[in-house]
């Protein structure tokens, strides 16, 4: 069973030189490398230290020059407009190349960093793109962040220029963002020198009503994207160092000061070719549809870098799960740009059954061109894993990563072959990713045994090499607790087969009289019972027991249960899987779980709020007003 797998696993493992020299040889290099990695810094590794190149050519120009011009590289489908438009690998290598020459004309240089403030616009990309062409620095932040949110990754970073947009259009409403921009700026360390706006239509702000004032004492200039874009030069790419730089990327939740997680570049085109073929199994001319947001890590890798460096399409989509217009929305995208390959997170899933509980508007269209859909985002419960594997009848793949490792940890490698899938499991580690399963000391934990996931180092090409200016905290944040290991904060464990289950977050492990459960294995229980959409387990404070299990369910759309009856069947079906120790007894139903944008579930905020601490809501919630009205159930009378 599973040969490829095991021969590709055995030799990243056993030779790993000679595994990832080989795949970086699927590269276009200006300078080959010869060496897979420097460890003299260790723990802190560089891969391909004697190598060059550049990212964008691997993206863009290598695959006109290999005749593929007029394919087509992105389809920006947009729900909210109501459009769609098409860019060709050489019409978007134009348009890289030229707001590239835009970023250089205004004195951006290798080494310097751009801040990116956008929707999911095709300058999202371009803009992401025209920075690795030149070797400057990209931070995306997900548009419509706060201001004060936005201030800190300024202050972080020092970005010499800021891109932006008019706004973005959400279902509801529109999000200017210029003056989320201009507060960002009061409240920042001045180093910005010019923020370039895109224009969009049907916004009430404008550049000119910022153009030439002082931002906390120092002048900024605003200037049209599209004024700049049509008298620039088109820039040649500059090759770099593999080491340089791609990005840095703020981790979502973060308390204190942001941590900008930092990717390279040759490490992360290895990575990324690499996942492309043998996870993703998506190739020269398949189309990929991500339905996430460049300003989540899954937005980088496998929306823009990963498909196109694969020479695939890639679908950018400006729009919601449900109710733009409806549940069926993927699916319309699926059969109008004869997708392959769909990646989303399990939360939209979720939206989707409980909006349209049997998938008929899902279904309703033409899924034939679909291969395979991967699941990443948030533990991918059994049960909806059921309802997508029966809904679509393709593989329906949990893969499990993180912003840190940029790629899969662990997945169900489709391009290698496809093993068996188990529900609740991201199915093996992904070669190069040497996972094991330890407890508290660092002590290796036998099969079945549920404690830290931890990777042994050096982590594969790809993962952050560190934090943006601050080596320490990486190492204090992620390879100090278990030396020789990185920490991935999760918990969970390896069957027989050498299966992973991710159970949560080490957070999310609760203590009741003294026995630790996992509130993920309580969460799969409540997911299973009929009448539930999506639920959400915690752990609260008890004099007597130090904590006690409390769920909190959303039902799916037009079911009608009794509150009591659906408390009383909860409770036997825990009590039947998990045991008595688990002294499940609180149930409650809410409207909706508070998420982050990119559909993690805020347990530590409702933990916090159900246990009287002072909370922060954070940055990256999709929807505060969630919060204010579980407060009633999470602190009644408080």
């Amino acid at each position: 069973m599973a040969q490829e797998y095991r021969r590709a696993f055995a030799r990243a493992t056993e030779y790993p030189s000679e595994f990832w020299l080989q795949a970086a040889g699927e590269l276009q290099w200006e300078q080959e490398p010869r060496r897979a990695v420097d460890e003299s810094r260790a723990p802190l590794y560089t891969w391909f230290p004697d190598g060059s190149l550049n990212l964008s050519v691997n993206a863009l120009d290598r695959h006109v020059a290999a005749g593929r011009g007029e394919q087509t590289a992105l389809i920006y489908d947009s729900a909210m407009l109501g459009s769609v438009q098409k860019f060709s690998y050489a019409q978007l290598l134009e348009e890289v190349a030229r707001f590239a020459g835009v970023l250089a004309g205004r004195g951006v240089k290798t080494g310097d960093r751009v801040l990116i403030y956008l929707p999911m616009i095709p300058q999202a990309a371009i803009a992401m793109l025209a920075c690795a062409r030149l070797g400057v620095v990209h931070s995306v932040v997900f548009g419509g962040f706060a201001p004060k949110e936005l201030a800190a990754r300024i202050t972080d970073c020092t970005p010499t220029v800021i891109v932006t947009a008019s706004g973005g259009i959400e279902p509801t409403r529109r999000v200017e963002y210029l003056p989320a921009v201009a507060d960002a700026l009061r409240l920042a360390q001045p180093a910005v020198r010019d923020v370039i706006v895109a224009h969009r239509e049907g916004f009430d702000h404008d550049l000119h009503e910022y153009d030439g004032r002082s931002f906390n004492g120092a002048a900024v200039n605003w200037l049209s994207w599209e004024q700049l874009a049509a008298v620039a030069a088109p820039a040649d790419p500059v090759p770099v160092p593999s080491a340089h730089p791609l990005y840095v990327l703020y981790t979502s939740g973060t308390t204190g000061a942001p941590k900008g997680v930092v990717r390279d570049t040759g490490g992360y085109g290895t990575a990324l070719q690499f996942s492309m073929n043998a996870v993703y199994d998506v190739h020269a001319g398949d189309v990929m549809f991500t339905a996430s947001d460049v300003g989540w890590v899954v937005g980088h890798s496998y929306i823009v870098y990963g498909p196109l460096i694969a020479g695939a399409t890639t679908v950018l989509y400006e729009g919601k799960p449900v109710g733009t217009p409806d549940a069926g929305v993927f699916g319309r995208i699926i059969e109008e740009h004869k997708v392959t390959t769909m990646f989303t997170a399990p939360t939209a899933l979720r939206a989707v059954r409980k909006a349209d509980p049997g998938g008929e508007l899902f279904t309703s269209h033409d899924l034939s061109s679909l291969r395979a859909l991967f699941v990443a985002g948030e533990r991918l419960d059994p049960d909806t894993y059921h309802f997508a594997s029966a809904l679509l009848g393709v593989p329906v793949v949990d893969n499990w990563w993180q912003t840190e490792t940029g790629w899969p940890i662990a997945a169900n490698p489709l391009g290698l072959e496809q093993l068996p899938a188990k529900a609740g499991s991201p199915t093996t580690p992904v070669p190069g990713f040497d996972v094991q399963i330890r407890d508290a000391v660092g002590e290796p934990l036998p099969v079945g045994a549920e404690g830290n996931i931890v990777v042994k180092l050096p982590l594969p090409p790809g993962a952050l090499s560190t934090l943006w200016g601050n080596d320490q905290r990486f190492i204090d944040t992620y390879l100090s607790q278990i030396p020789g290991y990185y920490l991935t904060g999760d918990s969970g464990f390896m069957d027989e087969d050498g299966y992973l289950f991710v159970m949560g977050r080490t957070d999310d492990v609760i203590n009741v009289s003294g026995h630790r459960l996992s509130t993920g294995a309580m969460e799969q229980v409540l997911a299973s019972h009929g009448a539930v959409a999506e639920c959400a387990v915690i752990g609260l404070a008890d004099e007597l027991k130090g904590q006690r299990p409390a769920g909190f369910v959303v039902l799916k759309s037009g079911v009608q249960i009794p509150e009591e009856q659906l408390r009383a069947e909860i409770i036997a079906m825990v009590r039947q899987h998990i045991g008595p120790v688990a002294d499940f007894r609180e149930v409650s139903v809410v409207e909706g779980l508070p998420k982050t944008r990119s559909g993690k579930i805020l347990r530590k905020t409702m933990r916090q709020i159900a246990d009287g601490q002072d909370y922060v809501v954070p940055s990256t919630i999709e929807d505060a007003s969630v919060i204010q009205a579980l407060l009633p159930v999470l602190r009644p009378g408080g």
